[in-house]
């Protein structure tokens, strides 16, 4: 019988190689602590705080409201909006540059036509 070694148990395939490191500030770790005296754990104790955070985090589940909605496609409209905004007012520019006057113009030419008909009107009536 083949004599087995002592120690950790060898996780072959399922070895963990990525790090992640967390730091709390003083109410996060209290928090943290009053969590591992739930489950009735030792946080002073090494290797009892990362069994529970994996297990909580990768069993745990999120309710809807605490998700992130999907803004890409909001944002994806807003900006063909502001694109849309920005083309309308360099239109607006460019047709009042070429001739800034155009409805000024005509107000003053209705304007004479009337004065001429006024004056007509009274040279008659004289």
């Amino acid at each position: 019988m083949e004599q087995r070694k002592k120690g950790r148990k060898r996780l072959g395939n399922r070895k963990r190689n990525h790090n992640v490191m967390l730091r709390f500030n003083d109410r996060e770790y209290e928090k943290l602590r009053s969590i591992c005296e739930s489950y009735h754990l030792d946080i002073s104790q090494r290797g009892t705080i990362s069994p529970l955070l994996r297990r909580l985090v990768l069993n745990g589940q999120l309710e809807e409201k605490d998700k992130l909605p999907n803004t890409s496609n909001i944002s994806y409209h807003l900006n063909r909006i502001g694109n849309n905004i920005n083309q309308l007012v360099k239109l607006a520019h460019h047709k009042n540059l070429r001739s800034p006057n155009t409805s000024l113009e005509n107000e003053i030419g209705k304007t004479n036509e009337l004065l001429c008909s006024l004056i007509e009107i009274v040279g008659e009536n004289k």
